[in-house]
């Protein structure tokens, strides 16, 4: 069996996070996805355990209090988080396991998993940055603006990370995690 590995995907909101993880997970089925748990309602389409673990705010802040995060923080007046057990019982198990976060959750797991390996996703430019998140068409001027502000501070933070990929190619984007990732191991060596 494999050492098992904690990878943390972090970068600012419409980077392109998802999309890249998506990708990442299609061509490396055998990296599991830790899937956070929220206190928000379901978005319509979103399945309970495979989008998210949709929670009451009361059984999340008993949770909280047990210490069974490795993460959690409140955005919007919802809480996300990473649920410990099934994280840590995957890298008992030789499992790699990948999470997509934000910049406060990958300072936490820091304390947690020393040797997590930590990538920070960065747009081409901040003007490409606001396109994006102006083309999802969901937000408002004012939710826009603080996405950006905030973007601003995470990628100011970038350098606190293992590896920095600039998504402006999103297949340049993937080869350079998968060569980073698993020029690694080679357990998990791919022709």
């Amino acid at each position: 069996m494999g050492i098992g590995r904690l990878v943390v995907l972090t970068g600012p909101s419409g980077v392109g996070k998802g999309t890249l993880l998506q990708l990442l997970l299609k061509r490396h089925p055998e990296l599991r996805l830790s899937i956070s748990m929220t206190t928000r309602s379901p978005r319509p389409g979103e399945v309970n355990g495979q989008h998210y673990l949709f929670t009451q705010r009361d059984n999340f802040q008993t949770l909280i209090d047990q210490g069974q995060f490795l993460e959690w923080a409140e955005f919007a007046g919802n809480w996300y988080g990473t649920p410990r057990q099934p994280v840590d019982e995957w890298i008992q198990q030789g499992e790699w396991v990948i999470l997509e976060i934000e910049l406060h959750g990958a300072r936490q797991i820091r304390e947690s998993y020393a040797d997590a390996f930590h990538i920070f996703l960065l747009p081409p430019s901040l003007a490409e940055l606001e396109r994006r998140v102006r083309s999802r068409g969901h937000d408002s001027e004012e939710a826009i603006a603080r996405r950006l502000k905030r973007a601003e501070a995470e990628i100011a933070a970038a350098d606190e990370f293992d590896m920095q990929v600039v998504n402006d190619d999103l297949d340049q984007a993937l080869a350079a995690i998968e060569a980073s990732l698993f020029a690694r191991s080679p357990a998990h060596a791919h022709d």
